[in-house]
C-alpha cells in the first residue's frame, strides 16, 4: 500500500522560511515524477513544483525563485524549500506521485496518482 506522508508545515512570518518533506512508503519512487500542490479555503487545487528522477524540475509562476524542489532518492522523499513567504502562500500543501517512469513533468492533477494528506502552511502579515 503506498502512503505519502507530508511534515514540516507550521505557522510562520512573512518573509520566513519553511522545508517540507513528503517520505513515500509501499513503493520505491527514485524512478517516478513527485510534485507538490496547495490548497486554499475556497480555491482549487495549485501546482507548485515537478521533479523527475535526474532532478529536472518545473515551478508554479507564483513560487518560481522562491521554492525549490528536491529529492533523496535512497530516501524515496521529496522536499520543498520554501523561502520569502508571503500571506498568499497560506494553504494545504500536498505531495503527488506519478504512477509511471517518465522524463516529463506536468502540472495537471490529473497526472498524479498518490497523493499525501497535507500538511497546513499558514504565512501571518
Amino acid at each position: 500500500q503506498v502512503q505519502l506522508v507530508e511534515s514540516g508545515g507550521g505557522l510562520v512570518q512573512t518573509g520566513g522560511s519553511l522545508r517540507l518533506s513528503c517520505a513515500a512508503s509501499g513503493r520505491t519512487f527514485s524512478r517516478y515524477p513527485l510534485a507538490w500542490f496547495r490548497q486554499a479555503p475556497g480555491k482549487e487545487r495549485e501546482f507548485v513544483a515537478a521533479i523527475n528522477w535526474s532532478g529536472g524540475s518545473i515551478y508554479g509562476d507564483s513560487v518560481k525563485g522562491r521554492f525549490t524542489i528536491s529529492r533523496d532518492n535512497n530516501k524515496n522523499t521529496v522536499y520543498l524549500q520554501m523561502v520569502s513567504l508571503k500571506p498568499e502562500d497560506t494553504a494545504v500543501y500536498y505531495c503527488a506521485a506519478d504512477s509511471a517512469i517518465r522524463v516529463g513533468l506536468a502540472s495537471s492533477v490529473n497526472r498524479y496518482d498518490y497523493w499525501g494528506q497535507g500538511t497546513q502552511v499558514t504565512v501571518s502579515s
